[in-house]
């Protein structure tokens, strides 16, 4: 199988130069494609189920909402942790699945068991599942700035204008607004009033209720038109709220602006946020959705933020003091120093050590080839580019030569000691193939050295297995191109050497060495 794979290499050599040419283009598009981060993704699938419950003390939500939401969670398949928090007015179930669950699988069966016990829950409860993304998915924070405005006015924009454009960027899981104060209106009904009137306030709230909503009709055909026929009710500002009626008194209608003062109020905060001791602010923050490419998402919330200066008054503006990029750019340009730093030393050392820039040169070509080799395979099983990945890439670089060293070297050998009359690709064929059993062994066993990383689990295994993958691909890639790519091209590049001239294309350090030697 060796020998029939190296002859059909070093007959079919215009094809294995246009399937190099194919294996380059494709690696240059996977490393585009590649999710970018600057860490591994170590959390396990985990949906959340998040239920607010306005005025319950955290006594009633834990017995009223918590504990049956835990209970009908409890069986469902490939969950293995069940975990809730209970706060004034907010539930909080945590439910973590095997690795390897499809997250959209995980949230489709927590949200039928949801819909069965929703049900039950009190009147009033709102919630449901939170975004689909990861603890570490926080990739982008802004301020909402604007010296005019209140900070219930900013908050506003943030949650209507900002919010709904920011969550249209591919990639965004969702936006939170967090900070200032969320518009409401209030009606503060007046005792007094009330006990005047003969009312209650159920009355007062059912009025509220009843006046807030529009109604169909019919149609009525006229003059081949359709004209629909509907009442609108629907409440627009505040003085529609003032002038909805609760009762007519002997003909005189007593109105809601008669019983309570209506105001524009705001709803009740938990916290707030602060910023650089200038009191409360309104922020947004960018939730990067599972297995999206981090960095393009960061860029396209920031193209999204330059619209958005078209949108909002000139006064508002969009201040960045957190940005994921930051931190990406710096952990993959660790990472790419370290690989060109080692290429450029390795190269260095073939020149010197094996005296011929041709060798040399032929033996290089293997490390950008088996790093897009490694790029592809990357991107077919989904191994997103971050620090442990590539960091794989940076630790494999020495090794990913010594193949093509020794096939590279054999070949230098036949062709400095090679008998007149006979075929340069026979002598290439023949030099590959009494290499190939020992090079294929010797990065065979390099490869199972990284094999009992893949045992590890837990945090430890997502932690390095892509270190482990990505140093398999590139071994494997390694070991592929130098019995395929590397002999056509020396074939093509190195000088066959007639008569003894085995002296001559050594270096002159590797003559000293074997004088010494």
């Amino acid at each position: 199988m060796i020998s029939a794979l190296i002859r059909v290499a070093l007959t079919q050599r215009l094809m294995i130069l246009l399937i190099t040419a194919a294996i380059a283009v494709a690696g240059v598009f996977a490393f585009k494609n590649l999710p970018i981060d600057a860490f591994p993704d170590i959390s396990s699938p985990q949906v959340q189920v998040i239920i607010k419950a306005p005025g319950m003390s955290p006594s009633e939500v834990e017995q009223r909402i918590t504990f049956p939401v835990e209970m009908e969670m409890q069986g469902i398949p490939g969950q293995t942790i069940l975990r809730s928090t209970t706060k004034y007015a907010l539930s909080v179930v945590v439910i973590d699945f095997e690795n390897g669950t499809d997250i959209y699988l995980a949230r489709q069966l927590v949200s039928e068991r949801l819909n069965q016990v929703w049900d039950s829950l009190p009147e009033g409860v709102e919630g449901g599942l939170s975004p689909v993304t990861t603890p570490l998915g926080e990739i982008y924070m802004y301020r909402v700035k604007g010296d005019n405005y209140s900070n219930q006015e900013l908050r506003s924009m943030q949650d209507w204008i900002i919010r709904p454009h920011l969550r249209k960027v591919d990639g965004v899981a969702d936006v939170n607004s967090l900070g200032g104060e969320v518009r409401s209106y209030e009606v503060v009904v007046k005792p007094d009033a009330l006990v005047k009137y003969g009312l209650t306030i159920d009355e007062v709230d059912a009025a509220l209720s009843r006046n807030n909503r529009n109604a169909g009709g019919d149609r009525i055909n006229h003059n081949n038109a359709v004209l629909l026929v509907r009442t609108l009710g629907k409440l627009q500002n505040i003085d529609d709220i003032r002038n909805i009626t609760v009762r007519t008194h002997l003909g005189v209608p007593i109105h809601i602006k008669d019983v309570a003062e209506v105001r524009i109020g705001s709803m009740t905060r938990y916290g707030g946020v602060t910023s650089n001791g200038d009191g409360e602010v309104v922020t947004g923050l960018v939730l990067l959705r599972k297995g999206a490419n981090s960095l393009r998402a960061v860029e396209g919330s920031k193209a999204a933020i330059e619209e958005l200066k078209k949108m909002l008054p000139k006064d508002v503006s969009i201040e960045a003091f957190y940005d994921r990029t930051q931190l990406i750019t710096k952990a993959v340009w660790t990472v790419e120093k370290a690989l060109a730093e080692a290429v450029v030393l390795v190269l260095l050392v073939l020149i010197i050590m094996l005296g011929d820039i041709r060798s040399a040169l032929t033996v290089a070509v293997i490390l950008p080839l088996s790093v897009l080799f490694t790029f592809i395979m990357m991107h077919t099983f989904g191994v997103s580019a971050n620090l442990m990945s590539l960091g794989g890439l940076a630790i494999a670089i020495g090794i990913l030569v010594d193949a093509a060293v020794v096939v590279v070297e054999n070949i230098q050998s036949q062709f400095s000691k090679a008998p007149s009359g006979v075929s340069r690709l026979h002598l290439v064929y023949r030099a590959v193939m009494e290499v190939s059993v020992p090079v294929i062994s010797g990065v065979l066993i390099i490869v199972a050295v990284f094999l009992p990383l893949f045992s590890l689990t837990g945090l430890e295994g997502k932690m390095f297995t892509p270190l482990a993958i990505t140093i398999t691909f590139a071994l494997l890639g390694s070991l592929l191109l130098s019995l395929t790519v590397i002999p056509v091209l020396a074939s093509m590049l190195m000088k066959v050497h007639s008569g003894d001239g085995h002296e001559e294309a050594e270096s002159k350090l590797m003559q000293l060495l074997k004088k010494v030697y």
